[in-house]
């Protein structure tokens, strides 16, 4: 059977540790706990690692963070020779924050630059220090330099950042807030999660279930390390932590 996890980074991605009961152990030892502040890998953001920690003082390393037979259910992983937990037990949740704020800040510049370039995105991927997004973009027609300056702009803007839900019925009557190409957000529980960026969502809007940081300041020193060409019809914005090397 399917558990659903209260799923508090949705509310608050700043929340770093909570206590909570372990509802199940699967038959691969994945932990599933009533609440979390774990993310669990989806749209192209890793799962969260950290560690458990037990009444007795002894901890659980958390090696990943995926979802279980629905959205609703997060399945922490432990690493490899933990010790055992069991069902009703209480435990302190805490995530490995310097790990999570870096994927923060870069989720939140992946959404900055589908600001800048405004074409349906094919693929992405968030890591550490170098992020990815792909375009349906025939000819780039841009230089990394006018994209960095364009979302360095932003990032100086020091924008505000929030979340919002909306109905099915709501995206339904918006399509165009939906900017991947081939995959629409999850549909069927009633409302849908949006990420905006700027005063009453003047900069962006667009459904996310990721972790984003609070402003646009935030994000920090970017660029765009590399434009590389990805089939007839596709361009990989290459994004990366810091200022464009000179003369690159």
């Amino acid at each position: 059977m399917a558990y659903d996890t209260g799923i508090l980074f949705r509310e608050d991605s700043y929340l770093k540790e909570i206590n909570a009961t372990v509802l199940a152990i699967n038959d691969r030892g994945g932990i599933v706990t009533d609440q979390t502040v774990f993310y669990a890998t989806s749209g192209g953001q890793p799962g969260d690692t950290g560690f458990f920690i037990r009444d007795d003082g002894s901890t659980v390393n958390i090696a990943a963070t995926i979802t279980g037979e629905t959205k609703e259910e997060i399945i922490h992983i432990p690493a490899a020779d933990q010790p055992s937990v069991t069902v009703g037990e209480t435990l302190t949740l805490r995530i490995d924050w310097d790990r999570r704020y870096k994927l923060m800040r870069m989720h939140t510049a992946c959404h900055l630059l589908s600001v800048v370039c405004p074409f349906p995105i094919t693929g992405a991927a968030v890591s550490e220090d170098d992020s990815r997004v792909d375009f349906d973009l025939p000819d780039a027609g841009v230089t990394k330099e006018d994209i960095t300056r364009k979302m360095m702009e932003l990032v100086e803007a020091n924008h505000p950042i929030f979340t919002r839900w909306i109905t099915d019925e709501e995206l339904a009557a918006n399509p165009g807030l939906i900017k991947s190409k081939n995959v629409r957000p999850p549909s069927g529980t009633g409302r849908i999660r949006l990420v905006c960026i700027g005063e009453n969502a003047s900069v962006d809007s667009q459904p996310c279930g990721g972790t984003h940081v609070a402003t646009t300041g935030e994000v920090g020193t970017i660029h765009i390390g590399k434009i590389e060409k990805k089939g007839k019809e596709n361009r990989r914005f290459r994004i990366r932590i810091g200022a464009l090397p000179e003369g690159v």
